[in-house]
């Protein structure tokens, strides 16, 4: 039968086991990914398998690393990511958290635009370290994301959007995410690309000031516009921001993006359904009672 292993395709006795793989191909692996979880060596393979098969502690060859990265995707996922290409509309608290964790997951291209610099106060919740401070924020987010992920492109503008240059910055990309910390600059991205590019989703962060509450954050869609966040704690005099709050807005806007660009994961659609039906099903059950 056919598998892959390390992305490579190999061929392999049907009823194989996954430490009949590594003896053949990474005699010295202690990690053994199949379809994106991890398993044991003693796992059967079957036909179409995916199999990434690690050494912990071992620094891969650049060529090898990309699908290292990557292991833990949803097999055929990563293909489809590595083709798009995501605009960052502003690189603070959201921005760079959003930039990083859909790099992070894959994205082929980042443009990210901002025209301030690190300064001390933004280390409590943007992905800067103080090494950053007085770096130009794209540059210094630039550096960061090939950290995480050196196969990434990032394209850099250190720039202040304005209606008049949305759509030469933005124009290549597939989604767009804002990432202002002011609710007219925020209006003003929106209204700017309904107007010049209206088939262009853009996803918004809105109210994510303070701390606690996790469920009062949700993502609520009009038209092509994606709005994430409580959509009430606006940030203000009394009422600041935090790493939490502010991350975990920023990583709802890019696991939107993620469901823009792949389409609804049908396994999380399944599960939400079975559990509507299961309290459906309670529910009945108490009121027959009663």
């Amino acid at each position: 039968m056919k598998i892959l292993v390390n992305e490579k395709p190999q061929e392999i006795a049907t009823g194989s086991m996954v430490s009949d793989a590594a003896r053949l191909y990474k005699n010295n692996a202690d990690l053994f990914i199949r379809n994106g979880f991890p398993c044991g060596q003693d796992v059967k393979l079957e036909d179409g398998d995916r199999l990434v098969l690690i050494k912990k502690g071992e620094m891969p060859k650049r060529e090898e690393l990309e699908h290292l990265l990557m292991a833990r995707h949803t097999p055929g996922v990563h293909e489809r990511l590595k083709s798009a290409t995501v605009g960052i509309a502003g690189c603070g608290g959201l921005g760079s958290t959003a930039a990083v964790a859909l790099a992070r997951a894959g994205i082929g291209k980042l443009i990210i635009a901002d025209f301030d610099v690190v300064e001390p106060s933004n280390l409590n919740r943007q992905q800067y370290f103080v090494e950053h401070i007085g770096q130009p924020k794209v540059e210094a987010l630039k550096e960061i994301i090939l950290k995480a992920n050196p196969f990434a492109e990032v394209e850099c503008h250190q720039v202040r959007i304005t209606p008049a240059n949305v759509s030469q910055l933005f124009n290549a990309a597939d989604v767009i995410v804002e990432a202002f910390d002011l609710a007219d600059q925020k209006l003003m991205l929106a209204e700017a690309v309904q107007k010049q590019m209206p088939d262009k989703p853009l996803v918004i962060g809105n109210g994510m000031a303070g701390w606690g509450d996790n469920n009062l954050l949700k993502t609520r869609q009009v038209g092509r516009i994606y709005i994430c966040g409580d959509e009430i704690s606006e940030a203000g005099p009394g009422m600041g921001l935090m790493a939490p709050r502010v991350g975990m807005a920023a990583c709802m806007e890019a696991n939107q993006v993620l469901e823009i660009l792949l389409g609804p994961d049908p396994r999380i659609r399944s599960f939400i359904e079975q559990d509507k039906q299961s309290t459906l099903n309670m529910n009945k059950a108490k009121g027959e009672r009663c």
